[in-house]
């Protein structure tokens, strides 16, 4: 169920946060709801249209140690398939019949393809472009991660700012959410275009994506409404129980 008219909600297994309030206290309480995720709670059958569904892939051998991948097309690892299943299996369930569009790499690829047999693909939502970043470790980075977090117009040597994201990430959401209105559209994607998707749908900018933790293969939810997108499910994780990070 979406929040009651004239209220938007953003929801994380029971944490809600009222962001129809004045805008200057809504990223503080935006952040304060999301920043931790939800842990064990399953997706809510939501059914009927007018909701744009975000899927992170399952795990990979390099984000499994802890090393930065953004366009590097490495498969899953035995627990991202066994993750991507799991994920595919509850979203037939609850959106039988979704539309289901996906990142070109092959670690989303093949998440979406637990759900459907021939995803569509939109290169929009493949991974940030960590340039020269690419598969070191946050600490082989060094100084320069810090001051990347600081400042969303900073790149990466070769790489991609947070803006310039969120300026690929958005029209792409803005074209979905109006087909969005004739049924459910499923995205696979990464952690960072998913965050941006979130901050979207929270009227935020790329400043709130460092408060946000999203696991692999989890589940978001916005719901297209009158008056914009809503929030309304956020790093659902339950159907993943037993299955590791």
């Amino acid at each position: 169920m979406g929040p009651e008219p004239g209220s938007r909600a953003a929801r994380s297994c029971g944490a809600v946060v009222d962001v129809a309030r004045p805008r200057a206290g809504r990223r503080r309480r935006a952040a304060a709801a999301v920043e931790h995720g939800a842990t064990a709670c399953r997706p809510v059958d939501r059914r009927g249209g007018d909701v744009l569904i975000l899927v992170r892939h399952g795990r990979t051998a390099v984000n499994a140690g802890g090393r930065l991948q953004g366009h590097m097309d490495v498969p899953l690892d035995d627990t991202g398939v066994a993750q991507a299943r799991a994920v595919g299996e509850v979203l037939r369930r609850t959106f039988p019949g979704a539309r289901v569009i996906s990142s070109p790499l092959v670690r989303a690829l093949d998440t979406a393809r637990a759900i459907v047999d021939e995803p569509e693909i939109d290169r929009r939502f493949i991974e940030l472009d960590y340039g020269d970043w690419d598969g070191l470790r946050m600490d082989e980075v060094g100084d320069a991660w810090r001051r990347w977090r600081d400042d969303p117009h900073l790149r990466p040597p070769n790489g991609e700012t947070l803006v310039e994201l969120d300026d690929r990430v958005r029209p792409a959401l803005l074209e979905l959410s109006g087909d969005a209105r004739n049924g459910d559209v499923i995205v696979v994607s990464h952690v960072s275009p998913i965050k941006s998707a979130v901050t979207w749908a929270l009227g935020a900018g790329p400043e709130l994506t460092w408060r946000l933790s999203l696991h692999r293969a989890s589940i978001c939810t916005v719901r297209i409404g009158p008056n914009g997108p809503v929030l309304e499910s956020f790093n659902e994780t339950g159907h993943l129980e037993g299955l590791g990070k």
